[in-house]
Order: structure tokens, then sequence, then C-alpha cells
């Protein structure tokens, strides 16, 4: 565990800047280089579907090896953790922007995500222990945040890179923001002075590995060939029985990767499973917006990124508050609040078409975002203090996976449930929009939403279980007393 003394506690906004500037970087890099991958694969000489790998290689190695860095955070210190992961994720950003080969190019990659885990499964727990608990709740919102914008934004500013200067920029700026905050991290972040003398459980690691990176490509090859596919299959089942095996594994050990009583706590599992849930339906949303902007309303690449940043903005401006708030009157009111109103944003924008006004689209899209800045900074806030200061790095790190694999499923299912509902429109098989069967998409897109807004609902109404079971506890025991 890492201590935090006096002078940590002096220096914790300072310390949110470093962790926050980090964070934001790391998430960024995730979507980033979207909008740069024809550039790059132009440059590079290589197909549409090489490039990709840039993108999942990222995706799929932060995911593999989180937990490792959670597990190895809480063992050797978080601050040591998170300093190596700062100064990997600044050496692979390096390597990807000076490559011409897209072998390099996807190695640097895998680098720069090992770094990126280190940085992110650590984040949250270093905050959780130098922040007091009156001030917790705004931090981690604070930090929810940049996580948030680093998806969000992006795209945007991805393109306005690529379009200003050159596709290798979208790496190296990161290199002079990664040497700055490694210097001063030396100087402010609390010292590493405590560790567990236990060992990394190496085989627990390892089966862990073997059943996220099956999952993840099978998740995202199913959506260009079908989940039916027998390699897809293949990939699903390496999965199951690889996961199957950790857990019995962990059972036995005495010092697991994973505590598996750390979800005996059913406020943190209900806030994990939230969280996850939020992701999903969030990520629906992100992949379906741009093509119903540009393909349906025909409105320029430009308009469109001006329309996505409308989420991001309110994010950023909500997210703090309700971190702040949650510090007042508690984390769980505003969670289920804000799974309500983001279920009710996404069911507004399934009645989206082609007659839709902007400025109604606009206050759909604000619903939506205003429930998912309500909902994020508490939820973040109930699952970093429902467990012991020993086991911050862990769940940061839970917190992050789930993170992760609720983007890589929102995607998934969107994708595959407006293919399939545009294919039963149109009577033939589709994987992308059909110019003048705008029907046919807002069809798909109809289905997409309301699904999301279902799923977001379901997080809701166990929010609102857990609520009354917590209110109806407390007043049993202020009639006892």
């Amino acid at each position: 565990m890492d201590s935090v003394n006096n002078s940590s506690n002096k220096n914790r906004w300072a310390i949110l800047c470093i962790v926050v500037m980090v964070t934001f970087m790391c998430t960024l890099d995730g979507s980033i280089v979207n909008v740069a991958l024809p550039s790059m694969a132009k440059a590079l000489n290589v197909s549409s579907s090489g490039i990709q790998l840039v993108v999942t290689s990222y995706l799929i190695i932060i995911s593999a090896t989180i937990l490792v860095f959670g597990r190895w955070g809480d063992i050797a210190g978080k601050t040591k953790v998170f300093k190596f992961g700062i100064a990997l994720f600044t050496i692979g950003s390096l390597f990807c922007g000076i490559t011409s080969y897209l072998s390099i190019l996807v190695l640097a990659r895998v680098i720069q995500a090992i770094g990126a885990a280190g940085c992110m499964a650590n984040s949250q727990g270093i905050i959780t222990a130098v922040f007091p608990s009156n001030e917790r709740g705004r931090a981690l919102g604070i930090t929810g945040t940049f996580v948030a914008l680093g998806a969000l934004v992006g795209p945007a500013l991805g393109g306005f890179i690529v379009g200003g200067t050159r596709w290798e920029y979208i790496f190296l700026i990161n290199v002079p923001i990664g040497i700055i905050t490694l210097f001063y991290g030396f100087k402010i972040l609390p010292k590493s002075n405590k560790t567990e003398k236990v060992k990394l459980d190496v085989l627990g690691a390892v089966l862990f590995m073997f059943a996220i990176v099956p999952l993840f490509v099978a998740l995202g090859k199913g959506q260009e060939v079908g989940f039916t596919r027998p390699i897809i299959l293949l990939g699903f089942l390496i999965a199951i029985i690889s996961f199957i095996a950790f857990i019995i594994v962990e059972k036995k050990r005495e010092n697991p990767l994973l505590q598996l009583g750390i979800f005996g706590n059913k406020l943190f599992s209900l806030s994990i499973f939230c969280g996850f849930i939020s992701f999903v339906s969030m990520f629906c949303s992100i992949i379906i917006q741009p093509f119903y902007l540009q393909d349906v309303l025909k409105y320029s690449p430009a308009f469109t990124g001006l329309i996505l940043m409308i989420s991001p903005l309110i994010l950023s401006v909500v997210a703090p508050i309700s971190g702040h708030l949650s510090d007042k009157i508690g984390s769980e009111i505003l969670t289920f609040i804000g799974l309500v109103l983001t279920s009710l944003g996404l069911l507004l924008m399934s009645t989206l078409n082609e007659q839709t006004s902007l400025i109604s689209m606009i206050i759909f899209i604000a619903v939506m975002s205003l429930g998912n800045g309500l909902f994020q900074s508490p939820n973040n806030s109930l699952i970093m203090s429902t467990v012991p200061r020993d086991k911050l790095g862990i769940a940061g790190s839970i917190n992050g996976l789930v993170r992760n694999l609720g983007m890589v499923c929102g995607i998934a299912l969107s994708t595959t449930l407006l293919y399939n509902r545009m294919s039963y429109k149109v009577g033939y098989s589709v994987t992308s929009y059909i110019a003048g069967r705008n029907d046919a998409f807002i069809y798909g897109m109809r289905i997409v939403y309301i699904t999301a807004s279902v799923i977001c609902i379901i997080g809701a109404v166990l929010t609102f279980l857990r609520l009354h079971a917590s209110k109806s506890k407390s007043a049993k025991k202020s009639r006892l007393v």
C-alpha cells in the first residue's frame, strides 16, 4: 500500500492534475487513431483491414494486462507502477511516430498499451489514497470526466491534427506531455514505501489474458464476418474455458491476481455492473451517431464533429458537479437519477428521423449526456470507496477493464443489431449504409437506441432496489435505537 504523508495531501490537486493528464492521454489514444486510419493505410501501403490492428491491438492489450498492473500496484506500490506506465507509454508513442512499417507500428502500439494499462490500473487508487473522503467524489468525478473526454474527443481532435499536419503527430504529441508528467510525477506523486511481500500470480495472469484476448478478437471480428463462423465461435469457446480455469485457480491461490471476495460486497459488484451497462449504452450511441448525421442528414464532417462535441462538453461540466454533490448527499441517488436520464435520452434518440430538427436532436443528446455525467462520477466514487486501501489498485483496474469491455460490447451490439435490422428491412444481407435507403438505416438505428435504453433502465431498476434496501435498513436501525 502506498503511504500518504502530509506533503501528499498538500499536493493533492497537483497530483490530480498529473493523474488526469496521463489518464486523458491514455484514453485519447484509443479513439484518436480512428480518423487517421485511411491516411496511415495509404502512407504505410497496407490494406484497410491490416491497419485496423493499430486500433484493436491497443484496446486488447490494455484489457488483457490491466488487472495484472492493478495487482502489481497493490504489491509494489501504485505510484511506482504508475510512473513506469508513463515512461513506457511515452516510449511507445515515440516509436509509433517515427516508424514507416506496420509491424513496428503495431509493436509500438503494444508497448504504448502496456504503459497505458499501468497508468489506468492505478490512477483511481492514487486519487482515493491522497484525497479525504469529503473531496474524493469531486476528484474521482474530474478523473472520470477526462476518461470520458478522452474517448469522445479523440475523433474530432484526430481529424484536426491529420487535417493540419501529418498522422505521425497523433502519437508524437504524447512525447513532450509524457516527459513533463513523468518529471513532475517523480517530484510530486506520493512515495511508494509500503509493499506486500508476495509474488505476482503469473498463472492467473496468463489465464486471464487467454480469456480476454480471444474474447475481444471474436467480438471485433464477429462484426465483420458474422458471429456464427467457426473461427469466431472457437474464440468465444477459448475465452470461456480460460475464464473458468482462471476462476478455479484464483479460488485456490493464497495470493491470487484477483481476490474474488471483493465481489462479495454487493455495492461494489452492482456499481461495477452498472458502470459496464453505462459504457455499453454510451458506445451504442457513439458508433451510430456519425452515420446518421453524415449519411442520413447529409451534414459535412466538420459540422458532424461540432455536434459530436456536445456530449463531451456537457459531460465535462456535469461530471465534476455530480462528483461534488456525491460528497454532500451520497452517490446512490445520483447514480439512479443518472441512469434514468440516460435511458430517457436514448429513448428520445430512437425517435430521430430525416425530418428531426437540429434543436430537437441537440436536446435529446443533452438529456442523454446529462444522465451520463450525473452517473459516472458518483459510480466511480462508490466503486473506490467500498474496498480497503490495500485493494485500491485491483478495484481501479477492474473498473478500467469493465469500461473497455463495455465499449467493445457496445460497438459489437450496436453494429450487429443495426445491420441485422437493416438486412431484414431491405430483404438481403448488408454490412454498411445503403444509398437511397434512409428508411432502412433509421429502422435499424431505432432498434439500437431502444435496446440501449432498455439495458440502461435495467441498471436503474437494480440501483433503485439497492437504494430502497439501504433506506429500509437505515430506518430499521433508527427504530431500534
